[in-house]
């Protein structure tokens, strides 16, 4: 029965899921899917969205904080300051949470115009290049949902697929631009997306040209270094 519940937990990981997802997504017989799901949200480890999905509780928040063995923030940090200073821009680390993005690690520019996104700050998931990487390797209906007011197309995230990173222009924020690229878990799921960001004088119409391939090998770095420890484990 864990391995079971542990299957809906991960197939939470990469965002939210109605019960008729969840029993897609792990094979589990709808009353066993749903008596998880449920027995999970009672201990606080499974929540629900606005929408009635399923999402990652918090919980698990608290338990990782608790721990203090949160594996991607301690991977990610030294390598989002080596970003920082390897661009000259700040640098963030998303990951979703239900229906936004949460910044759960930055390293900050530390003089001059900058585009500092606190720790902690819930962004929308209809803007800006960490949300196009976030929906871009979700289900295909996750896509539809969130294609729905956003600034991005289909187009554009297929485009983010066969290139492995996006950009955005003043699309979540006016005269701001970033770059983000996909991190993804021991499963290969996309689960993050680390990003620079700044104001658009600097980073100009085309940020990918200048710092897509920084990105692109923070986010190898990260993704590498998390596979590392779990064929440690």
């Amino acid at each position: 029965m864990l391995d079971k519940t542990m299957t809906v937990l991960d197939a939470l990981e990469s965002g939210p899921a109605s019960l008729a997802q969840l029993v897609q997504i792990t094979g589990l017989a709808r009353p066993t899917a749903h008596r998880l799901a449920v027995a999970l949200e009672r201990h606080r480890m499974v929540t629900r969205d606005s929408q009635g999905r399923f999402v990652l509780g918090p919980r698990l928040g608290e338990l990782s904080i608790a721990t203090g063995e949160d594996r991607l923030l301690a991977v990610a940090n030294p390598v989002l300051v080596q970003l920082r200073d390897l661009t000259g821009e700040s640098a963030q680390l998303y990951r979703r949470q239900g229906d936004t993005r949460v910044c759960v690690a930055a390293a900050e520019r530390t003089s001059g115009l900058r585009d500092t996104v606190p720790v902690g700050s819930e962004l929308p998931m209809n803007a800006g290049s960490a949300a196009q990487v976030l929906v871009a390797w979700e289900d295909s209906e996750r896509i539809r949902r969130a294609l729905r007011g956003a600034h991005f197309t289909t187009a554009t995230l297929s485009q983010v697929r066969r290139r492995r990173w996006s950009q955005s222009v003043g699309e979540r924020e006016q005269g701001v631009a970033s770059v983000s690229a996909p991190i993804a878990g021991p499963g290969g799921r996309v689960i993050a997306a680390v990003s620079v960001s700044g104001p658009l004088e600097r980073l100009t119409r085309s940020p990918g040209r200048l710092h897509a391939q920084a990105v692109i090998a923070a986010a190898e770095r990260i993704s590498e270094a998390l596979h590392g420890q779990e064929a440690d484990r």
